[in-house]
């Protein structure tokens, strides 16, 4: 049985109920499990005044999408200090993980996705900061959301949903420095993109045009492989030499692209998301899902170096694609925001792009046949991007570096009774911006990490071990001088076992899953531990 024949796509939830004493944890998976939570730290809440708004309320049945519209809040002014979104969802009964998103305006605001419900029913709650999108919940709006859903004889788990925004009064903080401990991805930010954007646009026929006076400007794709497709297990493609059951021409190195009119202008590592059916054993994510499964975080690339050439006031195309899928196959979702920040003093800014520097693509995977097949892999990207544009406030220069690397061992028997991969994917960034006082650095390092295996037994006794790594660490120099910095570690680790080709209730499941979400920072720091045992939540541990 291959990794692709469990369950697929995403959970998510924040729940906070209290850990069970070890002597309620039952021997094997029953009818009910603790609601789905994470370690990751709620988002913090601004004192004041609020207003709410309903998004959408909706029960997902099939793939149609909820249509409704959007109306600003009354009561709370034009300009908030923080926007947070929330979504409750319930399901009972059986079901997939099921990927879905929310578009307000036709800007993405949240991808997300479900856990699989017990017969007895969940209940989750998912909230994210989405104060970055202010300036598209200035207006009436269109609003659609879809998960994607099929409810039969057999899969009777109808997803229940509602999403509210709120609206805290005031203007967004402006400090010097920021660091954000309510993402799943630290923050360090200055002045010049703690405020949010004056403008978020979407794609038109595939171009944008942006506003003459842009001074800074930002790309953020929500890139996920999914569909339950190979795609969705990109990390374990073989080359077509190999004798696995999902394969694709090169192997399984990925990296995803972004160009403007043509021309490269950004490179990232994909995260190796696993949903909730991840694995081949749902078992393992019934109470906690892997990192970012909740919250699907988008890629973020700054075109500020392109701006004097965006600035022109004509449409241009802004294409995302995904390296390392072979031509013509599906199975990748990229959808495009483009964040402005505008010279309030300038009817047209000018500049032009100064250095643009691609290195070689690495991407080598080597099959080795054997009682044990095996395919490694080396991958790697390298780009620099520089550009200036001159403002109200004199000229300013970005120029943005980032390197990519991603090494992999995968290793298989025939059957795929046992099924191993060890992978770790490198994205490190530098954005260095010179004008208008000392030069500031704020550089970006994220490793991820996946190590696990699937082993069947002679008793079809199918056991999976995982452990999932999410780190990233944030610093900011100015003048040389560091004046902020932040480190994430979000570890998620696995072992649960179930029966197969037998009825559900002879499976025999057991399952316990650990997570520890630490985040330290110039700011303060935050560290939660929690433990479940067949579905029961056994520890809920805080430090700092």
């Amino acid at each position: 049985m291959s990794m692709l024949a469990g369950v697929t796509l995403l959970t998510g939830s924040l729940s906070g109920a209290a850990p069970a004493r070890s002597a309620d944890v039952p021997a094997e998976f029953g009818t009910d499990w603790h609601d789905p939570v994470t370690a990751a730290p709620p988002v913090a809440k601004p004192p004041g005044k609020s207003c709410q708004v309903t998004v959408a309320e909706a029960q997902f049945r099939d793939f149609t999408p909820y249509k409704g519209t959007y109306t600003p809040p009354d009561g709370c002014g034009e300009r908030w200090s923080k926007v947070v979104l929330r979504m409750d969802g319930k399901v009972k009964g059986r079901q997939f993980d099921r990927l879905g998103h929310l578009q307000v305006g036709g800007v993405e605001i949240f991808r997300t996705s479900t856990p699989e419900p017990s017969p007895d029913g969940i209940e989750w709650t998912v909230e994210k900061d989405v104060t970055r999108y202010s300036d598209t919940f200035r207006r009436d709006q269109d609003v659609e959301m879809l998960i994607g859903n099929v409810v039969d004889d057999t899969y009777t788990g109808i997803i229940d949903v509602k999403v509210t925004l709120t609206f805290y009064a005031g203007r967004p903080a402006m400090n010097s420095t920021r660091l954000a401990m309510n993402s799943t991805q630290p923050a360090m930010t200055t002045a010049r993109s703690a405020a949010t954007p004056d403008r978020v646009l979407t794609l038109r026929d595939g171009t944008v045009t942006t506003p003459r006076n842009s001074e800074r400007i930002v790309a953020e794709v929500y890139a996920t492989g999914s569909g339950g497709g190979c795609e969705e297990f990109w990390y374990l493609a073989a080359p077509d030499p190999a004798p696995y059951s999902c394969k694709a021409g090169d192997g399984p190195y990925r990296e995803v692209q972004i160009e403007v009119d043509g021309r490269l202008a950004g490179i990232a590592a994909p995260f190796p998301h696993v949903w909730t059916g991840g694995w081949s054993n749902p078992f393992l994510w019934y109470v906690t899902p892997g990192p970012r499964a909740f919250d699907v975080k988008p890629i973020e690339y700054d075109l500020t170096p392109f701006a004097g050439l965006l600035n022109d006031g004509r449409p241009h195309r802004v294409e995302v694609s995904v390296v390392g899928v072979p031509q013509g196959q599906s199975g990748w979702s990229a959808p495009v925001n483009v964040l402005v920040w505008q010279d309030a003093k300038s009817v047209h800014v000018t500049g032009r792009l100064t250095e643009h520097k691609i290195g070689d693509l690495a991407n080598s995977s080597t099959y080795t046949p054997g009682s044990e097949h095996r395919v490694d892999t080396e991958g790697g990207h390298r780009l620099a991007v520089g550009g200036y544009v001159d403002t109200s406030h004199g000229r300013v220069t970005t120029t943005v570096r980032r390197s990519l690397t991603n090494t992999s061992a995968h290793r298989w028997t025939d059957g795929e009774n046992l099924d191993a991969l060890d992978a770790v994917w490198k994205d490190d960034q530098s954005v260095t911006v010179d004008g208008r006082g000392p030069v500031r650095t704020t550089r970006t390092q994220r490793t991820y990490t996946m190590d696990g295996s699937i082993t069947i037994g002679a008793d079809d006794r199918l056991r999976t071990v995982l452990t999932l790594g999410d780190r990233v660490t944030v610093g900011t120099t100015r003048g040389g001088r560091r004046i902020a910095w932040s480190w994430l570690d979000d570890t998620v680790e696995g072992d649960a076992s179930w029966t197969l080709n037998v009825p559900r209730d002879q499976r025999h499941a057991v399952g316990t899953t650990s997570e520890r979400y630490r985040l330290y920072g110039s700011e303060g720091c935050y560290d939660r531990f929690l433990s479940s045992v067949q579905g029961v939540l056994t520890e809920d541990r805080r430090g700092c």
